[in-house]
């Protein structure tokens, strides 16, 4: 029976069924409508609330239907999504018949993917060349817009540290480093605001919504979102073995996060895009690393999956063959004995933090594979490594 079939027989109000389901009237009313697939713990307390009438196959036929009785032309979507769908192609020779049937079986084989996935948050880093590549670039806002359609609720945090040294070199900024580590001064961090929570940002929100999803761009300052302090580096002097303090300016790391804004998102068929800038103690504005930011995002609010977009296929053995998947002990073992070195090591302590405070598991994965997301979360070996407690 569907959800909507059910509140009708049981006579019960959007306000009635949300009080009873401990929920909001708007999720109740997405559940109903076909627009929204519950989490795994929503549909688990509609089930047992319905006495087993309602079940997750009713909802997944309630959305095919939803669509196909035109809920998108309700929502106003329908303009915007005719110039990207074909129009259908005469009579398939045999080769392309056979081109057919291949794509329905991929879409077959990923439907256990789907179903696992669906009602989760996924929150997605995402930078390197996958940002700057603009096939790349188009693919990923298509594919953000599919995970929302099967019930997925995609956060992302993006990067933009090539924009920003570029920015700078345009506008005379002279870049100080400390040890490789760019100084953020008042007059620069100005500069890195306006790039990341202006330019970048809105990039990212457009294309989503011109692939036919709904996209609102943040940074942390939005609805207390991110509040950070200062970070501070030390370093050891090798002849003095004394620590001295390296102070990066207005660079921050997360001090709280607080998902409230996040969770009215999850509720809609919004997408959140945030830049990965902080408010500090006192109100002033702090550049965070923006895989310290999604990692953080990720705790908060429970998601099955931090997923890191890098220019690398992922983590590799001593031999240099990447390796799929790692538990949190062999990652630490790995780090401790050099294998995992470099600019590999903080993404990986990114992914382990992440693990240890609530999340079920962080990919590290190679962003200029087309399609990396669905490679990853709808197919059998993925796109890069999984790490995963262990």
């Amino acid at each position: 029976m569907s959800f909507d079939d059910f509140l009708k027989e049981a006579g019960k109000s959007d306000a009635q069924a949300a009080e009873e389901l401990g929920c909001t009237s708007e999720c109740v009313r997405l559940w109903r409508l076909g627009k929204r697939m519950p989490r795994s713990e929503a549909m688990t307390r509609i089930k047992n609330w319905s006495g087993g009438k309602v079940t997750a196959a009713d909802f997944y036929e309630a959305t095919e239907q939803a669509a196909r009785l035109g809920s998108i032309e309700k929502k106003g979507l329908k303009p915007r999504l005719e110039k990207f769908c074909h129009p259908r192609k005469p009579v398939a020779k045999k080769k392309d018949s056979q081109d057919s049937i291949d794509q329905a079986r991929i879409l077959s084989e990923a439907l256990p993917y789907m179903m696992r996935n669906s009602g989760q948050t996924i929150v997605i880093k995402y930078g390197g060349h996958a940002m700057g590549d603009k096939d790349l670039s188009a693919q990923f806002a298509h594919d953000l817009v599919l995970l929302r359609q099967v019930g997925i609720n995609p956060v992302v945090v993006h990067g933009g540290g090539p924009q920003i040294g570029a920015m700078l070199d345009k506008l005379k900024i002279k870049s100080k480093f400390i040890d490789g580590l760019r100084v953020t001064d008042a007059e620069t961090v100005d500069v890195v605001e306006m790039v990341l929570a202006g330019a970048i940002n809105k990039q990212i929100v457009s294309a989503v919504n011109q692939a036919g999803g709904f996209a609102v761009g943040l940074s942390g300052k939005d609805g207390n979102l991110i509040r950070a302090e200062k970070l501070r580096r030390t370093k050891r002097d090798p002849d003095s073995n004394i620590e001295r303090i390296l102070d990066l300016g207005m660079v921050g790391e997360p001090s709280h996060i607080d998902p409230h804004i996040l969770d009215f998102f999850e509720q809609s068929d919004i997408t959140p895009v945030i830049a990965p800038i902080g408010m500090g103690p006192n109100g002033e504005t702090l550049n965070i690393n923006a895989d310290t930011v999604a990692g953080a995002i990720a705790q908060a609010v429970a998601a099955r999956r931090l997923m890191i977009l890098t220019d690398v296929d992922g983590v590799r053995d001593a031999q240099g063959r990447m390796i799929p998947r790692l538990t949190a002990a062999e990652a630490r073992s790995l780090i401790d004995d050099g294998t995992i070195e470099g600019g590999m090591i903080p993404k990986v302590e990114t992914c382990l933090a992440a693990i240890e405070n609530g999340v079920e598991g962080a990919v590290i994965i190679d962003g200029r594979v087309p399609h990396a997301l669905l490679v990853e979360l709808f197919t059998e070996h993925g796109a890069g490594t999984l790490i995963e407690p262990g």
